[in-house]
């Protein structure tokens, strides 16, 4: 969504996450996608799909593997965003972004993922990033096409029935493999 005009983020703080963050990182990402605190937000996925986003074991899953960051974004010590990244080769995952409903529509979304696609070139040497967008997410697959990704049109199954992933709320869920070269420009 790039109807706001980009407003300077301030002084962003990246730094990997630990297991004293997990607590905090879960309200973020639930607060960015689910429940009344979303609709605040652009990001909301309320109307598509209830219940939870994450809950703890996750966060600390993607903390402590192997070839995986969870990075925190901070502004004057508070957490304001966050996204998980995944080394598998030579391509990077980019999951698990969160900004706060309050924050979002103003640049930092381009601020962060800019970020984690240099940290992934940097850390790793990847040549392209990837993550998967539930396919009926328009608004969203569109901001990150505007930031270079281009649709694959491979679809994988929503995990219907298993509510770690949430309740949908129509049958038509699938996630939607996006991915971006990171060798251009």
């Amino acid at each position: 969504m790039d109807t706001a005009p980009t407003r300077d983020p301030g002084q962003l703080t990246f730094r990997d996450a630990a297991e004293a963050d997990v607590p905090a990182l879960v309200d973020l990402v639930q607060s960015a996608y689910r429940g009344d605190a979303s609709r605040a937000g652009w990001t909301t996925e309320a109307a598509i799909l209830e219940g939870q986003r994450t809950d703890p074991e996750e966060v600390r899953g993607v903390i402590e593997a192997p070839g995986s960051r969870l990075l925190m974004v901070e502004r004057d010590g508070a957490l304001v965003a966050c996204c998980q990244l995944e080394h598998r080769r030579d391509t990077a995952y980019f999951g698990m972004f969160a900004v706060r409903p309050a924050e979002q529509g103003a640049g930092l979304g381009k601020v962060i993922i800019a970020e984690a696609e240099r940290a992934a070139r940097e850390t790793w040497g990847v040549r392209s990033m990837q993550m998967t967008v539930i396919s009926v997410r328009e608004e969203l697959i569109a901001w990150y096409e505007r930031r270079g990704y281009r649709r694959t049109g491979k679809l994988t199954p929503f995990p219907y029935g298993d509510e770690r992933f949430g309740i949908p709320q129509r049958d038509d869920l699938a996630f939607e493999l996006l991915v971006k070269d990171l060798t251009e420009g």
